[in-house]
């Protein structure tokens, strides 16, 4: 049992590390389309939208200045649903880390993720390769939608926004 321990934990280490590869590595946060597999399957629904992913949020209104209140209860959520694995730098824990996360994503795409993480990770190229960066799925926290944009609140005050 000790021996299957210690190969599932080497042929982890090893797929994280990657090989030894001469071309330059892509930034998966910032990648354009995501894999060839992601881009065909977001390039065969033409009503796809990848600046909001998949989702009910179409349009969110964000005001220039930062609301207070709602990044207080942001907080809270951050706190109780996505601190165990985020960490609000750029370091990745589990999942990536949160800084400048609403200056690289719309509020569409991220509240479409949040509250719809299954979906997002099957359909959209951004969230695919991001999930193969990480190797985990997000698992869906069941965040109301008001949690949801108290949550974009508190990335967008993590970002500096006053």
């Amino acid at each position: 049992m000790k021996k299957l321990f210690y190969l599932s934990v080497i042929c982890a280490f090893i797929a994280a590390c990657g090989g030894n590869s001469s071309e330059p590595e892509k930034n998966p946060y910032t990648m354009e389309g995501g894999t060839p597999e992601a881009q065909a399957a977001a390039n065969a629904n033409p009503s796809y939208d990848p600046d909001r992913g998949e989702g009910k949020f179409t349009k969110v209104d964000i005001a220039p200045n930062l609301d207070e209140k709602m990044a207080g209860s942001g907080q809270k959520v951050y706190e109780v649903k996505c601190n165990s694995c985020h960490k609000l730098t750029d370091e990745k824990l589990v999942g990536p880390g949160w800084k400048d996360v609403t200056q690289r994503y719309k509020a569409e795409w991220i509240m479409n993720f949040v509250t719809n993480p299954d979906v997002m990770l099957d359909k959209d190229p951004k969230a695919q390769a991001q999930l193969e960066l990480c190797l985990v799925r997000m698992p869906n926290q069941n965040v109301a939608d008001e949690d949801a944009r108290a949550l974009y609140e508190f990335m967008r005050k993590n970002d500096g926004v006053k």
